[in-house]
């Protein structure tokens, strides 16, 4: 089977087409740095010919101003015209678990944008809604950065290794379309202030962590479970503890 992986040279991108390859299928490599570019559709065709399948796990260059729209408009527009050209069965993306709780950010209203793209096409779709990745702690502490402090909400998450994230979109993209929103989240539960002091101890970082629920995410306030995925949603395996001591390795 063949299947394009857009947004290939990415963390979930590379993670993603090398299980992919392992299981036999003929990937093609679809990004920005390799001659395609979603946005003004530069190379799509070539890369999309003879493809069963699309995942689509690209991302805006910023999370903090309109920019972000205007790239998911125009990457999923011609993405979608590209598929239905090619003929594609099954159009997977990758999305954000709490999207529609976030629309009051640029970046998540953005993301509502592409999810709602995806649903208005005619291509049998799949959209997989993440949790935040365990790979990108470090950003999301530095939005609370307040000189030698951070200060971060008590909101519940539970984060997620990017290697989990691919191991599930390469099982999806081996499915049938669901023409639903199915989530993925990390085993445990934590507050972002508990996961930042777990991360800085972890690095041996003294900076002082505080409680402070006004902080934004992204520009929008949280509510406690705003970042949660439902019931139903995927459990991944791979513990907060367990990765860290292995990315400490590295």
């Amino acid at each position: 089977m063949k299947v394009t992986v857009v947004g290939a040279s990415g963390l979930i991108g590379t993670r993603l087409s090398e299980k992919l390859r392992r299981s036999g299928h003929d990937v093609a490599a679809a990004s920005l740095s390799l001659g395609v570019d979603t946005v003004t559709g530069k190379g799509l065709d070539v890369a999309m010919a003879g493809t069963e399948v699309v995942v689509d796990v690209t991302n805006a260059a910023s999370f903090g101003d309109s920019s972000a729209f205007d790239f998911f408009k125009a990457s999923t527009k011609n993405l979608l015209a590209a598929a239905a050209q090619a003929g594609v069965r099954h159009y997977l993306a990758l999305s954000v678990v709490g999207t529609p709780r976030l629309v009051e950010s640029d970046y998540f209203r953005a993301k509502m944008v592409q999810e709602n793209l995806i649903r208005a096409s005619s291509r049998p779709y799949t959209i997989l809604r993440s949790t935040q990745f365990y790979e990108f702690i470090n950003g999301l502490i530095d939005i609370g950065a307040d000189g030698n402090v951070f200060r971060l909400p008590s909101a519940f998450m539970r984060p997620v290794a990017a290697g989990d994230v691919a191991a599930f979109l390469a099982e999806l993209a081996a499915g049938a379309p669901s023409g639903d929103v199915v989530e993925i989240g990390g085993p445990e539960q934590f507050g972002i202030d508990e996961i930042a002091r777990i991360y800085l101890a972890a690095n041996e970082d003294e900076r002082q962590v505080i409680t402070d629920r006004s902080t934004s995410y992204f520009g929008v306030e949280l509510s406690e479970d705003a970042l949660l995925p439902d019931a139903g949603a995927r459990v991944a395996t791979e513990k907060l503890s367990d990765w860290l001591y292995k990315s400490m390795g590295e």
